[in-house]
């Protein structure tokens, strides 16, 4: 049982657990640094900070800097080993993670080059293992976690590192939980307490954030265009025909993501949301349905809207139909509308854009006698930023029930397929092609039939199994025999329970003796993996490279001669047409000095097919050069 095990626990209540809420002891902060990046973290004098290698065999390198900007490793309790050469060549590369790490430098005037150096992990970690540490100062933690890009063909993919900080004087009060930070500098900054309603004015092209700061609250939110309202006209969201306009029940990013009013101007659009639940149903809550349910007097959310929007002269209305962000309503069999328990966590929030000018109001639902708030109404937080900042479109996404929140990515073969489409679709965390311009579904069909289809393959799961117990593993949990897979070759197999119940189907990949790639739909196969090596006790590491591998198909009769013309392989690999089923090639982009690239003769088309796989660096490259070349056998994305 590991760090995590004994920090990490369900919130319980009574019978009742709650997962996502928060499981943390008081004073107890969690972060995560990004394999291949970094983070900053401020630190206080006696606070005690773990560091967990999450999957195994990643290196960690900190530096600690006091107020003065004197760095020395035994401010922590350990030994330095000089320069922080992975940090300063992190933080120059560029790297999105580190970007907050050098705005931190810069607000301290510190010099990450003056650095003293702590390294953990040096020794082939396993996955959770810790190290601890106490400071004897403040100041502030940059912790990264190295990694170069990952070859197709190896398996030394940098993973992400856990910071667990205990803080010797909490910065929240007990039960409770601060907002977290901004996602850029904002222009307002509101906090709203239970049965309170704000209003706010944003000017065209700003961004808002509603942000659900402890978790399982509602808030209502309606915009007016003041534009509207400067001639003496109320024109506000109206919930049915956005649902009309939108053919869904709320809006989310993505191409159908404006709110609308009834002459069919949108307000705002859905940039961003990290919850996926909300209500275009209800209104907000009002006195009658207090009075209805025996709680005469309640203080609600349309009186209190009512209440602030009279210094614009906008009518009082008996009940608001608002947008109720983080209201969890559903329709059942019998037509009933019935509503549950919100699902958001702390700190889950949606992120709009404002398209005209707008005069907006939002409420932290003060309903405490049914779940619309998880009996427990608690407080909303609202900022704006300006429309300088850019902010990408992304549906929240979580591994698993209990993992952090990821925005939706784009794969390394989105910029060449966007030259073919605008139709994005979320698809496991990523956005992905849903229909062509100018193809459609019968045309990309009779493509793959009867000439070649390209398509993004990238959100399927990867993970590298090695060690010399790696084998032992995949033979425990995977239905076929690896005893008869060969060093490149790959066989589709199933995942399963130990009582033959289904947890995925995917790929096995054989690059070497003890070297194994798992290719599946679901990150829980991956945990699974590692949760069954660790039980079993032996020496096998599994760790998430997805990142690191993007792929493409390309299906369909004439797939042959257009790989043929485009990839190379050393003489020690099968050439293209030298591949057999289910085997695949270390291979190269046109020739020696190319791209590095693995090729599968697999797919999923029952056609002719291979898969390119490939890091996301080269992505762009080798599909426009496949595209090119499929261009005299009328190869369709």
């Amino acid at each position: 049982m590991g760090i995590m095990d004994f920090i990490e626990k369900p919130k319980v209540i009574g019978s009742s657990r709650f997962p996502g809420l928060p499981i943390l002891p008081h004073g107890v902060e969690r972060h995560v640094v990004p394999g291949g990046g970094s983070r900053g973290i401020s630190i206080e004098k006696g606070d005690e900070i773990a560091i967990i290698d999450r999957e195994g065999l990643q290196l960690a390198e900190m530096v600690f800097f006091d107020p003065s900007g004197r760095s020395d490793a035994a401010m922590l309790g350990a030994k330095g080993c000089g320069r922080a050469d992975y940090l300063i060549k992190l933080l120059s590369s560029g790297d999105y993670s580190g970007l907050k790490v050098l705005d931190a430098l810069r607000k301290t005037n510190f010099d990450i080059k003056n650095g003293n150096a702590i390294r953990i992990f040096t020794e082939g970690s396993r996955a959770n293992d810790s190290a601890e540490f106490v400071s004897s100062s403040d100041g502030l933690l940059i912790i990264a976690a190295p990694g170069d890009h990952m070859l197709p063909e190896a398996q030394n993919v940098p993973t992400e590192l856990l910071v667990y900080i205990k803080r010797a004087i909490p910065k929240t009060p007990k039960g409770g939980v601060l907002p977290p930070d901004p996602l850029a500098d904002p222009l307002i900054d509101k906090n709203i307490q239970p049965g309170e309603a704000k209003s706010y004015q944003v000017t065209a092209g700003d961004y808002i954030q509603i942000l659900d700061v402890q978790g399982r609250e509602c808030s209502d939110f309606q915009a007016f265009s003041l534009r509207e309202l400067d001639k003496g006209i109320e024109r506000d969201i109206d919930p049915t025909t956005t649902r009309s306009l939108m053919g869904s029940l709320y809006p989310s990013p993505g191409i159908f993501s404006k709110y609308w009013t009834l002459d069919h101007e949108p307000l705002v659009e859905i940039i961003q949301d990290t919850c996926g639940r909300h209500d275009t149903f209800g209104l907000a809550c009002t006195g009658r349905y207090y009075e209805d349910l025996g709680y005469p007097g309640h203080i609600n959310c349309s009186d209190n809207m009512n209440i602030d929007l009279e210094k614009y002269d906008i009518k009082p209305r008996g009940g608001w139909p608002a947008i109720n962000f983080f209201f969890n309503t559903m329709l059942d069999d019998t037509n009933a509308l019935g509503m549950d328990e919100p699902w958001s966590r702390p700190g889950d929030f949606v992120l709009l854009k404002a398209l005209t000018n707008l005069i907006c109001i939002s409420t932290a639902c003060p309903c405490d006698v049914d779940p619309a708030n998880g009996w427990n109404p608690t407080d909303i937080q609202v900022r704006t930023y300006s429309e300088k900042n850019k902010f990408r479109r992304s549906i929240g996404w979580r591994k698993t029930t209990g993992a952090d929140m990821e925005e939706t990515k784009q794969t390394g073969f989105h910029t060449s397929f966007s030259n073919h489409t605008r139709n994005f679709v979320e698809y496991s965390g990523y956005w992905l092609p849903n229909a062509m311009t100018n193809y459609g579904a019968i045309e990309e069909y009779w493509a793959c039939r009867e000439k070649a289809a390209i398509m993004d393959l990238s959100p399927l799961r990867k993970y590298e199994i090695t060690g010399p117990d790696a084998k032992k593993l995949m033979q425990k949990c995977v239905t076929r025999n690896m005893d008869k897979l060969s060093v490149g070759q790959v066989v589709y197999t199933a995942m399963c329970y130990e009582n033959g119940g289904m947890i995925d189907d995917g790929t096995v990949f054989r690059l070497g003796e003890n070297n194994f790639r798992w290719v599946g739909g679901n990150d829980f196969s991956g945990v699974w993996l590692r949760e069954q090596a660790e039980k079993m006790g032996i020496n096998a590491w599994v760790r998430n490279s997805t990142g690191h591998l993007c792929n493409i198909a390309v299906q369909g009769p004439r797939s042959l001669n257009i790989l043929e013309k485009t990839i190379w392989t050393a003489p020690v690999q099968p050439s293209i047409s030298e591949l057999k089923w289910f085997r695949f090639s270390i291979a190269r982009l046109k020739d020696f000095h190319g791209p590095s690239c693995v090729v599968s003769r697999t797919g999923y088309s029952g056609e002719l097919g291979y898969e390119v796989f490939c890091h996301p660096k080269n992505a762009e490259e080798i599909f426009n050069t496949i595209w090119d070349a499929g261009q005299e056998f009328g190869l369709a994305p």
